[in-house]
Formats: C-alpha cells, structure tokens, sequence
C-alpha cells in the first residue's frame, strides 16, 4: 500500500481508535434471521441511530440488507433488499453482499502466479465473477465482535481455504462493519499462508431515490476519474488504460447516469450502459458522489483502493422486474492478475491488505 493509500486507510480508522470488539454492547442486539440446511443460525444486526442513518447487517456474507435514512419526516430505503433468508439463499445478483476473493472478473476463469498456473471455477461464462462458484456472499462469517455508543460496529471474519474455487493459500479475512453518524464504512484487513490474488468489495445496490421502482436515469454522478478501462465482448478489461475526455465515461463534473444511445460511443454499443471500472485520481479526495432529484439524498464515496466499478443494474429488469438502482464498487482492477500493468493484486505470506470504502449520506 503506497503513503497517500495508508494515510487515507488511518483517517477512516479514526473513529474507532478507542476500542475494539466486545462481543455485546448495551445497545446492540443480534436477532435470529432463520437458519441454514446444516443448522447453522444466521443473525441480525441493526447499525446507527434512531434519528440517522441505520443499516442492518446479516452475518450471512456480512449482507447490506437495509439501509435507510430519515428525509422530510419519514425513512427511506436506500439498497435493495429481500424479505428472507431463502431469498438470499436463492439470489445470483449478490444484492448487498461482501465479495471476494476476487470481485469483478478474472478471465480465461485463469492466472499465473510466480510461474505456476492456477485453474479457477468459471461462473460467468468463460470467466470467474466475484470469486467464483461459490463467494464470500454465501459463507456463514463469525462475529468477532459488536460495539455500542456513538461508533456502532459488527466485525466479522471468514477463513477461505486454500483451493476454494482454485484459489491458493489460506486467506483469513475480517470485514469491521460501522455506522458513524450518518457513514457507513467497510474496513477490510487479511492475511495468507500462500500468495494470492486477491480484490475485496462490497454490492449493494443503491436507490438513492428512496424507491426502487424509480429509474436511475436523472439521478447525477460525478467520479474523481481521468482515466477507465475498457472491456471486450465477455466484459472483462482488454488492458487498455483510456482517458475519459471526450467519452461518456466522462464524469468528472456531475453528469445524468442516463445511458447515452449505442452510437455515442463502441463501449456503450458494447454493454448497453454502464459496466465499467473507473481508474481514480486520487485516493484522497471524494471518489464518487451520486445525487438523486427524487429525494435530494446525495451520496459521497471514499476509498483508499484504486478503482471503482460502476454497474447501472440493467439485468434487474429481468431478476427482479419494476428495481432500479446502482451499484458503486470500490475495488483492485478487474482481471488484474492476468494484466502487469495494472496495480498490484497480489498478497503475500507475512503481508497484511488493509482497505476501506465509506459511504456518507446526506439529504
């Protein structure tokens, strides 16, 4: 991690300086959400205050599955969320979830790594999406710890073993959960035993609009972005790094998510939209900001990895028919391993990845 990443990573630890974890706090309390085929009980936890932002946290795959805030005297839905857990069970658009070991795409679902090939499983066609046949999102994660006060946090840990979906080494993973006024912030930290790729993120899907029967169309998005890359038919990076001035992958001053017609440019007459990992500036500066008309609720990224995907969620009129919303991925570059000029993805034995992406609202 270079200086400016490391000194972003310790200002978003700043809230938490004080303590970590109990295991329950005066405040918090973790309430049966069902139970999986094997017995095993997944929980639920609710984050912030009464009177701000709130978010409910399953420990299934650490899942996002409410976020709200109170807008002109009532609350309103953020994400998109499922009623139950058999929906979760059954869902393949990862509504919410923690992602890993690799988000995005790797393609060929293969790399080499210090001279040796590694085969993954394909889920995505030909490639590996969001780490394979069977993701962070669908493992039960232990709660290492819960905490109260004006810093309400769930932290939770998941041990991946070496050779899940082809994956070297085993990773040990801890995801530290909060909501700080009106901030909602992931904190990423893992070791391994054996180098691996790796590329943690998180998948909500916004509606800032407080529906998700509202297009995100006339919602505005400005990215701290000069430069994004470029994919081919199976979406997957071609290695090119391209700048944004004169595209519609231009959003470096606030500009309508609409998706401009396929002519505009090869890359919309490609995807249809938005399915795009944008490459940031500068890691200390507001990554991405998105403001919806609808509401007047105006989001603000930040997030010390280098790059953000933005995916408009147009498979959801066939998933889930009448939902819109968006989603903002902060993440290593897709199909990073497979490309040496991307940044690095690589962790190693005796190292430890530490990254953050928060989410602040206001209305």
């Amino acid at each position: 991690m270079d200086q400016n990443r490391r000194n972003t990573f310790a200002l978003a630890l700043l809230p938490f300086a004080a303590a970590l974890p109990a295991r329950a706090a005066s405040n918090l309390v973790l309430r049966p959400f069902g139970q999986l085929s094997d017995g095993s009980a997944v929980e639920t936890i609710t984050l912030g205050s009464e009177d701000g932002l709130q978010a409910e946290i399953l420990t299934l795959g650490g899942t996002l599955r409410s976020l709200t805030l109170p807008v002109k005297g009532r609350r309103i839905p953020l994400v998109l969320s499922l009623p139950d857990l058999a929906a979760y069970l059954k869902d393949t658009s990862y509504l919410g979830q923690l992602v890993g070991r690799f988000g995005n795409r790797i393609a060929g679902a293969a790399f080499t790594l210090d001279g040796q090939d590694y085969k993954l499983t394909a889920n995505n066609g030909p490639n590996t999406l969001h780490g394979g046949a069977v993701g962070f999102g669908k493992y039960l994660w232990k709660v290492l710890g819960i905490g109260g006060g004006k810093n309400t946090y769930i932290k939770l840990g998941h041990r991946s073993p070496a050779g899940v979906n082809g994956f070297p080494g085993n990773l040990d993973v801890t995801a530290l959960i909060s909501v700080y006024e009106n901030t909602l912030t992931l904190q990423f930290e893992a070791v391994t035993d054996a180098s691996t790729p790796i590329s943690f993120t998180w998948h909500p899907y916004f509606t800032l609009a407080g529906d998700p029967g509202v297009p995100i169309d006339d919602w505005k998005m400005t990215l701290a972005a000069s430069h994004y890359l470029p994919i081919n038919e199976a979406r997957v990076p071609t290695g090119e790094i391209a700048r944004v001035a004169g595209t519609p992958f231009d959003f470096r001053r606030p500009k309508a998510l609409r998706v401009p017609p396929p002519s505009s440019h090869p890359q919309i007459a490609l995807t249809r939209g938005f399915d795009h990992c944008w490459v940031l500036d500068d890691v200390t500066r507001v990554a991405a900001e998105v403001y919806s008309p609808q509401s007047g609720v105006r989001m603000r990224v930040k997030t010390n990895l280098p790059g953000v995907q933005v995916y408009g969620a147009y498979h959801l009129r066939t998933a889930y028919p009448g939902w819109h919303g968006v989603c903002l991925e902060p993440e290593n570059f897709p199909d990073a391993p497979n490309h040496a000029n991307f940044p690095n993805s690589i962790l190693r034995p005796g190292e430890k990845h530490q990254s953050f992406m928060s989410f602040a609202f206001s209305a």
